[in-house]
């Protein structure tokens, strides 16, 4: 394929209708998404990145409760003029760099928790005809170049469909989609089946799909039949797997650290490693863990 036939990804999709329950009772009136790392919530974190790739409408599948999402994104003029005021210009710098651009979010609902395929589904209208991101915001990836660009360099390359992905034990299997590989090229692999959730016996291999996306808007006809798989619930990686034989279908080991913050052990994790490298609190933070040795 070359480049002249690869659409640009424009649009992304950040499923966060979830309910956080692993972190009740902090998330009983705060969405999960809002918890910061470091100096920052989840949901600015993968927006940055989103942006940082060049994504151009952000798209948010939310479900009740989640109003403070958009607020957070929202110009606040009030809290500017009252930095200005007391002198705080690199709060306001800060304050700025988490609005969104005017016309680019977008809200859809998704109602009912029936799965991360129907919370992506539910944004088809939004999408049309066009390739498009998935990010959850669980995931974090700390490195210079975001995950999501390194995924579009390669998409730009193969185009088709790509996936992030890492290798997990063989015990882990049962949690994750799990690929089974054609051709294994390194840093890209070629993919001939998709599994979500297999025993660690039945597993085709250990490359896990981890919370970032780029897929054809093909996938919306599959999505649309509504099927349940693992969990009863209307699975993504099901319909990505009908994509198979008929579009190209990567996989890409990312550079970076992963981090699985919709766990509590790695949300702790994820906020260690971003508060040390903070020029600020880094050292001090440094120190604090010295402490506890």
């Amino acid at each position: 394929m070359t480049q002249n036939n690869i659409k640009p990804v424009r649009k992304a999709i950040f499923p966060v209708a979830g309910l956080g329950t692993r972190f009740l009772p902090a998330t009983k009136a705060m969405p999960k998404e809002m918890l910061p790392i470091n100096d920052r919530p989840l949901i600015q974190h993968v927006f940055e990145e989103a942006r940082d790739a060049g994504i151009e409408e952000f798209i948010f599948v939310t479900g009740r409760h989640k109003n403070m999402l958009e607020e957070h994104f929202d110009y606040q003029p009030e809290l500017e003029q009252t930095l200005q005021a007391r002198g705080k210009d690199n709060m306001i710098a800060k304050i700025r760099n988490s609005e969104m651009p005017a016309g680019k979010l977008f809200l859809t609902r998704q109602p009912k928790p029936l799965g991360l395929g129907h919370a992506v589904w539910c944004a088809q209208k939004l999408i049309g005809d066009e390739p498009f991101a998935i990010i959850l915001p669980d995931d974090l990836v700390n490195y210079e170049e975001g995950c999501l660009t390194q995924m579009i360099n390669a998409y730009n390359e193969h185009g088709g469909n790509i996936v992030a992905v890492k290798d997990v034990p063989r015990a882990e299997t049962n949690k994750y989609g799990i690929l089974d590989i054609n051709k294994d090229d390194g840093d890209i692999v070629s993919i001939k089946g998709l599994v979500e959730k297999p025993n660690p016996e039945d597993a085709p291999s250990t490359l896990s799909i981890i919370g970032r996306y780029i897929l054809q808007p093909e996938v919306f006809d599959h999505l649309a039949a509504f099927e349940t798989g693992a969990g009863n619930e209307i699975q993504l990686t099901d319909a990505m797997a009908k994509l198979l034989g008929k579009q190209a279908f990567h996989g890409l080991r990312f550079k970076g650290e992963h981090f699985d913050c919709g766990s509590r052990l790695g949300f702790i994790a994820a906020n260690l490693a971003y508060s040390l490298k903070d020029e600020e609190i880094g050292g001090g933070v440094k120190a604090l863990l010295d402490t506890y040795k």
